[in-house]
């Protein structure tokens, strides 16, 4: 435990990404088995633990300090792990006989009677540093400045292997990786290579800007429609089938009958996860009823059928489609789907244009037929992982705006911990007694500036009706114009329904709450 307090607490000191990079490499080259995987793990969001973390430590805080003290101290320091690792009283000497692996295993085989007690035990034997550091890892978001990308490319640096081959199997394992540290070790095979089916980086597309327009020829790209689902992968080789999200997240368990249609195939395929009835797209709502399930009943499978539109194919039988052109992988791709068609699957559909003014029209009606919008793919563009420049854009339908009410703002994390910038906002509908009352309809933290965001947190400060620890309710008189791309029904929120995508568009200093949009108004956007 000694070893990762410090790596964390020299990462949260260091700026510069080379810097990183040698404090992560030097980890993984001196830490042995599973210390180091359990480490990466929590690096990248990658440890197996789910606890209620805050309503334990607020138990625990609540027997040894006054609540508000620790409260104001909380809202000054901005870090819980950090204002406990300082309040916390030191009862003996620390103990560095805790371990890193042990204190991972106590707490995925703690019952939750178990957990509280364990949490105060080793807080009490840890020093300041090791008290944050343990509370870091059990949170599951260390904030010190690493990404997962980060993490990897410093085990590459380590290991001298290739980062990219350590993306491609990275989603294949488990923590501690002790298979992929065997064959960054050389003393074991590379993980993958026993067919198991492994995630592969999507190719993803930045939307496109109005400076984009003059360089692009309507000759050298093919256009297709963005369907409103979730992007996926499909994995299918003799070890199994595997579907990921775009994350590279495994949701094989969710969407049974998808691994069962690509059962006996070797292929690798990208697509767009939707739930159909007969030819027809069914809302995302329905698809969400899917999502996030470690199983999933017959009810839900008839209610809510799941169907993969393919977009590209990266390895047919073993052959790595990603360097050939766009054209030709979708030709390789049209001829495997009609030697091979797996049930709940189809090709999505190539649209024909013939100049961007044509297919501008065509986006002009997406949103009535339920699509996102288009994808424009450049025909020579290789496959390619992330998000290269030039090759594929993303034309989505424009948002839907209204005008909402600030009800609510609470603190964000981070920088932005000292501000007010997560935002709740309503909007008018008639009360018991027939007057005006605002429900909540959505919540966003992006679209404005640091300097609106300024002006929002003194309004907010200046203004405060309520507080309910790090929220404040505020007078009622801010409204927002809220962009946002759907609206869709909800039970759990008083006003029935939810924004898809809520982003801030702009702040009307100048319009009375009272002019802001009704219930009524959103009500008829959906669907």
């Amino acid at each position: 435990m000694q070893a990762f307090a410090q790596l964390l607490d020299e990462l949260s000191y260091t700026q510069s990404r080379n810097g990183k990079l040698a404090l992560l490499a030097a980890y993984f080259r001196a830490t042995p088995d599973p210390d180091r995987g359990w480490g990466l793990a929590a690096l990248t969001d990658g440890l197996p633990l789910r606890l209620p973390l805050r309503r334990i430590i607020s138990d625990l805080m609540a027997e040894r300090i006054d609540p508000v003290l620790f409260r104001l101290s909380r809202d000054y320091v901005g870090d819980t792990a950090e204002t406990v690792a300082l309040l916390w009283p030191d009862t003996a000497e620390p103990d560095a006989s805790v371990g890193l692996t042990a204190v991972v295993m106590a707490f995925a085989n703690a019952s939750p009677a178990e957990m509280r007690p364990l949490m105060a035990g080793l807080l009490n034997r840890l020093d300041v540093r090791g008290r944050w550091a343990l509370l870091k890892l059990l949170g599951g978001a260390p904030r010190v400045g690493v990404s997962a990308r980060l993490a990897k490319t410093a085990l590459a640096t380590a290991m001298t292997k290739d980062v990219a081959d350590i993306e491609e199997i990275w989603h294949a394992l488990q923590p501690p990786y002790g298979a992929l540290f065997r064959w960054a070790d050389n003393d074991g095979p590379r993980p993958d290579a026993a067919g198991v089916p492994v995630f592969r980086p999507l190719m993803l597309a930045p939307p496109i800007e109005d400076q984009d327009w003059d360089s692009l020829k309507a000759g050298e790209f093919a256009a297709e429609w963005k369907w409103d689902g979730i992007r996926v992968q499909v994995a299918a080789a003799v070890g199994g089938v595997r579907m990921f999200s775009r994350n590279g997240d495994d949701i094989s368990a969710a969407f049974p009958e998808i691994a069962t249609a690509f059962a006996g195939q070797d292929v690798t395929v990208d697509g767009e996860l939707l739930v159909m009835r007969g030819p027809d797209v069914a809302p995302f709502n329905d698809l969400q009823q899917r999502l996030n399930r470690k199983s999933v009943s017959g009810r839900q499978l008839a209610a809510f059928p799941a169907h993969v539109r393919l977009y590209d194919v990266l390895f047919i039988a073993g052959e790595d489609m990603r360097p050939l052109p766009f054209a030709q992988r979708r030709e390789r791709l049209e001829a495997w789907h009609w030697d091979h068609p797996p049930p709940h699957t189809d090709v999505s559909e190539l649209i024909e244009f013939d100049d961007f003014a044509a297919l501008a029209a065509l986006r002009d009606g997406a949103r009535a037929a339920g699509i996102e919008g288009l994808m424009l793919k450049r025909k020579s563009s290789p496959y390619l992982a992330g998000r290269p420049k030039g090759h594929w854009f993303k034309w989505k339908r424009n948002p839907l705006l209204l005008d909402c009410v600030l009800m609510y703002a609470q603190r964000g994390s981070g920088k932005r911990s000292s501000f007010y910038s997560d935002y709740t906002f309503g909007v008018w509908r008639p009360g018991s007694g027939g007057e005006p009352e605002l429900v909540p309809v959505g919540k966003a933290y992006s679209g404005f500036t640091d300097a609106e965001l300024k002006e929002l947190d003194r309004f907010i400060r200046q203004n405060t009706v309520e507080s309910f620890g790090p929220v404040r309710s505020v007078t009622p008189t801010l409204v927002l114009e809220v962009a946002f791309d759907t609206v869709q029904r909800s039970s759990r929120h008083k006003s029935g329904v939810a924004m898809r995508f809520p982003r801030i568009h702009r702040i009307r200093w100048d319009k009375p709450a009272a002019e802001a949009d009704t219930l009524e108004a959103v009500q008829a956007l959906i669907d």
